[in-house]
This record gives C-alpha cells, structure tokens and sequence, in this order.
C-alpha cells in the first residue's frame, strides 16, 4: 500500500461518523452517512490518481489549474478533483481540503440525518467544535 494512504486514512477516520470501505476492487472510500466524501486508490501503478475528493465550484477551478490535480473521472461534474501527484499541495493543505469535502457531503445529507448525526456526537466534541460566537451567554 502507498504511504500516502495510511495517513489519508488515518485523518479521514478521524472525522465523526466515517466509515471505510473498498469499492470498485481497489478504491478505499471514505464515507459519512454512505455518502462518499474521499476516495484513496490502493493501486496507484494501476491508475494515475492518488485520491480524490469534493469541493466548491470556486475551488475546483482553482485547484485544476494546479499541476498534479485533475478534474475527477466520472466526478468532476459534481466538484471533484483527482490529485495524480501527492507534492502538487502540502500534507496540511490536503487534509483542508479532505475536511471541507467532508463538511460539503455532511452539509448536503437531509436535516434530520444530520439531527441524528449530531446526537451521536458526543457532547464533549460538539462543544469543541462550537466557536465562540456561538457558545451561549450566561
């Protein structure tokens, strides 16, 4: 297995409520509420992408024009991007984008599967993801 993957997934299975699981022989896909929101090829001989994931309109144009990312076979017409070459960004910079593809997928899925999500959140990380603005005033 590349390196890249153990710590693509190492990250993705941090992100509340990810499940994994292999695909199409040689795709590990990453997942919230069955909804993919990355997807790690474990055969990168046999395919050019690395891995690939979803995000805005404006970000997608932006990152296609880096070299080493590519709009996503099959997905690109739903904001993916493929990267075929792990250097194209920094480590910090993919997990960025790994999280808000994340956020997008969660964003997406109807309201009350989120109110469901959220309730099996426990409460200690959902008050570490609230941000100041947002937490209540005595």
């Amino acid at each position: 297995m590349a390196s890249y993957i153990d710590w693509v997934r190492a990250f993705c299975l941090t992100l509340p409520h990810t499940t994994e699981d292999v695909q199409w022989e040689h795709d590990l896909l990453f997942r919230i509420a069955g909804k993919m929101f990355c997807v790690a090829n474990m055969e990168p001989a046999l395919f050019p992408t690395k891995i690939a994931f979803k995000c805005t309109s404006e970000k997608f144009a932006e990152l296609v024009e880096i070299e080493g990312i590519i709009p996503a076979p099959y997905m690109a017409r739903n904001h993916w991007v493929a990267m075929v070459a792990m250097d194209a960004l920094r480590q910090p910079e993919i997990k960025e984008l790994i999280q808000n593809s994340y956020q997008l997928v969660l964003e997406k899925l109807p309201k009350r599967k989120q109110a469901e999500l959220s309730a099996k959140t426990p409460a200690k990380a959902r008050a570490a993801k609230r941000t100041p603005a947002t937490k209540r005033r005595k």
